[in-house]
C-alpha cells in the first residue's frame, strides 16, 4: 500500500511539473506575440504600442525582454515627439545588462544618438554613435549586422543634414549606396531612407530637379513601410516643402494637408509645427491672409510648446547621463577612497555640463574672438559696425521677468540656426517669442549693443565664417552659394554685410584661409 502511495505521489508531481512547463511556454508565447504586435504598431499607433509595451514590461523579469520593450517605448515616444519620455526609456539601466545581446544594445545606442541629435547635444550623440559602431563590428556577418551598419551610417547622415552639411550628407549617401548595394536590393525600408536623405540634401541645396527625382523614388517605396503614418507624415511634409520652394502652391497645399492628417493621427508636435509653418507660408504667398493667420497662430503655439519640451528633455538627459556615470563608478569601486572618487567624477560631470551650457551661451562671442585672432586685427576694427547709442533716447521700461524670458529665448535662438531663415524679421521673431517688437528691439539694443538687423547679420556672418574654417570644401564654393547658405537673398547684400563686419570681402577672407591651409600642407610635406 505504501509503495502505491509513493508511486501515486510521483505521478502527481510529474503532472504538476508538466502543467507548469505548459503554462510557462504559454506565457512566453503570449509575451512574444504581444512584443511583435507592439513593434508593428510603433509607427502607426504609438499610443497602443506604448500601452502593450508597458503591460509586458510590468510582467516580465528577463533582461533581454526588458531591453527590447524599452526600445519599443523609446521609438514610440520619439514617433509622438515626446522626447522626455523617450529619454527615460532609452536610458533605462536594464538596456545594457550583461544578459542583453549586442544587437539590442546597438539599437539602444542608435536611439540615444538620434535623441541627442534632435536635442542638439552633438558631442554626446557622436559618442553613442561611435559606441554603436563598435558593437556592430563585434557582431557575426549577417543580415542583422548589415541592417545595423546601415542604421549607423544613416544616423551620421541625419546629423549632417540637420547641421546643414548637405554636400557632406550627399557624399556619405553615395558611398553608402555602393557599400550596401546588394543589401539595399532586398531591403526597401533602408533604400527609402537613403532616397529621402538625398532628396532633403538636394532640396536644401536648391537643386530641385534632383530633389524631385529622389522624392519620386521615396514615394514609390512608401507602400513597403505598411501602415507607417510617421514616415508618410515626413515624406508628404517634405514633398509639400519642396513644392513650396518651387512656388507650386496648389501641389504644396495638397501634400501638406496629407502630411497634416498623418501627423495629427500620431500627435507629433514637432512634425505639426513644421507642417503648420509651411501651410502658413503657402497662404501668405497666395495672399490668403485669414487662412495664413489661422495656421501661423497654430505654428507659434506649437513652436513655443516644442521649445519648452526640448528644454525639459535636455535637462532630463543630462540628469540621466550623470546618473549613468555615477552608477558605473559605483559598480567598479567599493571602498571609501573609491566613494570619494565617485563624488569627484560626479562633480566633474556637473562641471562639464555647466561648461557645455556656458560655451553654448557664449558661442557667438567665442567665434568672434577666433575670427579676430585668425585675421590678427584689433577688436575695435571688428566691432566698428556697432551702432552709436543715442543717449538722449528714452528707454522702454520692461518687467524684469519678461526681460529674462526674452533673453533666454534669444540665447536659444542663437544656437538654433533659425537666423538663417531668409524671412526672419523683427516682427517674425517677436511673434515666435510671443512678445512685441518694441520689447524685443529694446532688449537686443541693451544686451547686444546692436539693432535687430546688425544682430542677425553678425549671427549669419559668424555662422558662415565658422563653416568656412571647419568645412574644407566650402572655400571652393561660389559666393552666391555662401550667401544662400547664410540666409541672404543676393550675392551683393551678403558681400556688403560681410565686409562691413569682418573688414574685408568674402573673396579676400577665403583666399587667406586657402593660403594658410596650403602653408600647413607644405609644412607637413
Amino acid at each position: 500500500m505504501k509503495q502505491h502511495y509513493i508511486c501515486f505521489s510521483k505521478y502527481i508531481h510529474l503532472i504538476g511539473l508538466f502543467v507548469s512547463l505548459l503554462f510557462t511556454a504559454s506565457v512566453y508565447s503570449q509575451e512574444k506575440d504581444l512584443t511583435i504586435k507592439a513593434e508593428e504598431l510603433i509607427y502607426s499607433n504609438p499610443d497602443e504600442a506604448i500601452k502593450i509595451a508597458k503591460h509586458i514590461l510590468k510582467n516580465s523579469q528577463e533582461s533581454e525582454t526588458k531591453a527590447r520593450i524599452n526600445l519599443i517605448l523609446g521609438k514610440s515616444y520619439l514617433v509622438k515627439g515626446d522626447y522626455n519620455q523617450a529619454a527615460l526609456s532609452i536610458f533605462d539601466k536594464a538596456n545594457h545588462l550583461p544578459e542583453v545581446n549586442l544587437a539590442t544594445q546597438t539599437k539602444d545606442y542608435l536611439l540615444k544618438a538620434a535623441l541627442l541629435r534632435i536635442l542638439y547635444l552633438d558631442k554626446q550623440s557622436q559618442n553613442y554613435l561611435f559606441m554603436a559602431q563598435e558593437l556592430v563590428s563585434q557582431l557575426p556577418k549577417s543580415t542583422t549586422q548589415d541592417s545595423l551598419q546601415c542604421q549607423v551610417v544613416l544616423e551620421d547622415i541625419y546629423m549632417k543634414l540637420d547641421r546643414r552639411q548637405n554636400q557632406d550628407a550627399l557624399n556619405a549617401t553615395d558611398k553608402a549606396s555602393v557599400r550596401f548595394k546588394e543589401f539595399l536590393k532586398t531591403h526597401p525600408i533602408e533604400s527609402r531612407n537613403f532616397y529621402l536623405s538625398k532628396e532633403i540634401a538636394f532640396s536644401n541645396l536648391s537643386k530641385f530637379d534632383s530633389a524631385f527625382v529622389y522624392m519620386d523614388k521615396t514615394i514609390s517605396l512608401i507602400d513597403s513601410t505598411q501602415n507607417n503614418l510617421y514616415v508618410k507624415a515626413i515624406v508628404y511634409s517634405e514633398l509639400g516643402h519642396l513644392n513650396l520652394q518651387k512656388k507650386d502652391f496648389v501641389k504644396s497645399e495638397q501634400s501638406l494637408f496629407i502630411a497634416l492628417k498623418f501627423a495629427e493621427l500620431i500627435n507629433n508636435p514637432n512634425l505639426l509645427k513644421g507642417i503648420n509653418r509651411d501651410i502658413a507660408i503657402n497662404y501668405l504667398a497666395t495672399n490668403q491672409q485669414n487662412k495664413h493667420k489661422v495656421y501661423n497662430d497654430e505654428f507659434l503655439v506649437l513652436n513655443n510648446n516644442v521649445e519648452l519640451m526640448e528644454e525639459k528633455s535636455t535637462n532630463t538627459v543630462y540628469n540621466l547621463i550623470s546618473e549613468m556615470h555615477a552608477d558605473t563608478v559605483a559598480e567598479q569601486e567599493d571602498t571609501y577612497t573609491n566613494y570619494m572618487y565617485l563624488l569627484l567624477v560626479g562633480t566633474l560631470v556637473i562641471l562639464t555640463v555647466g561648461i557645455f551650457i556656458l560655451l553654448k551661451s557664449e558661442g557667438r562671442k567665442k567665434r568672434l574672438k577666433e575670427i579676430i585672432k585668425y585675421l590678427e586685427i584689433s577688436k575695435s576694427n571688428f566691432t566698428q559696425t556697432k551702432p552709436t547709442t543715442k543717449t538722449h533716447q528714452k528707454r522702454i521700461v520692461i518687467p524684469e521677468e519678461t526681460e529674462q524670458a526674452i533673453l533666454t529665448k534669444l540665447k536659444r535662438f542663437e544656437n538654433s540656426q533659425k537666423f538663417l531663415n531668409k524671412d526672419m524679421s523683427l516682427a517674425v521673431l517677436a511673434g515666435q517669442f510671443e512678445t512685441n517688437t518694441k520689447y524685443l528691439s529694446e532688449i537686443i539694443n541693451k544686451h547686444y549693443h546692436d539693432n535687430f538687423n546688425t544682430f542677425i547679420n553678425k549671427l549669419r556672418i559668424d555662422y558662415i565664417i565658422h563653416t568656412l574654417k571647419s568645412e574644407p570644401n566650402y572655400i571652393n564654393y561660389k559666393i552666391s552659394f555662401l550667401a544662400e547658405e547664410s540666409g541672404y537673398s543676393s550675392h551683393s547684400s551678403f558681400a556688403t554685410v560681410f565686409k562691413s563686419i569682418v573688414g574685408m570681402s568674402p573673396v579676400t577672407f577665403i583666399n587667406l584661409i586657402r593660403e594658410e591651409r596650403e602653408e600647413l600642407e607644405q609644412k607637413k610635406a
